[in-house]
């Protein structure tokens, strides 16, 4: 699959839901149908099949495309990435709440990575600090525009309302019609100024994404 991206960032590790080029590196690759069938998707309660699977796969260097490529297509059979069906299922269960910020980064590198509900709202907050386009968020997670416009702009009011936050004790100091005290002994001061804050807030953010 060719990457994808409108800027010059370095490719991320983690591949689109559509690249399959992961699995010629697996340690079962190669391996007879008949034999992978009979280790991989092995009999209810066949205990000695899940462990030798489970053996090959803890050395295998695409465990985790393996895994998240189960997730992503909801198998529900089978072991991938180590795990058995039953092993999968808490995250199946959890997938809409799934936050794992190597795939949001993979995403705003241009990868086709199916993200989660809270994936996809931390790549729309980010996208809106970046001062994204909607055309170019609804591109790159294949939405609807008119969709990808109401979360930029819900993603915009949290921002507002952050700054707003921030800036209550100042306009509380000039709009009280009180005279403020010449002694800078007397002139409370934060721990920390609200734009120190606020930026570190964004650095934080863009270091997690």
């Amino acid at each position: 699959m060719r990457y994808i991206t409108t800027n010059d960032s370095p490719a991320p590790a983690l591949r689109g839901i559509a690249d399959h080029s992961w699995q010629s590196r697996g340690l079962c690759h190669g391996m007879d149908p008949a034999d992978a069938d009979e280790l991989f998707f092995h009999t209810p309660r066949d205990h000695e099949a899940i462990a030798e699977a489970k053996r090959t796969c803890a050395t295998c260097p695409v465990k985790r495309d393996c895994f998240n490529y189960a997730l992503d297509n909801q198998i529900r059979h089978g072991i991938w990435g180590g795990l058995t069906a039953k092993d999968r299922q808490p995250w199946l269960a959890k997938l809409s709440k799934r936050l794992d910020y190597s795939r949001v980064r993979a995403a705003l590198q241009g990868r086709d990575v199916h993200l989660s509900t809270s994936e996809r709202s931390t790549f729309i907050h980010h996208a809106n600090l970046r001062g994204w386009s909607p055309e170019r968020v609804a591109y790159l997670l294949s939405a609807d525009l008119d969709w990808i416009r109401d979360l930029m702009r819900e993603a915009g009011y949290v921002v507002e309302d952050r700054d707003r936050y921030w800036d209550l004790d100042e306009e509380s100091d000039t709009t009280d019609g009180g005279e403020h005290p010449q002694d800078d002994s007397e002139v409370p001061t934060p721990s920390e100024p609200r734009q120190l804050q606020t930026h570190a807030l964004i650095a934080s953010l863009g270091k997690a994404a």
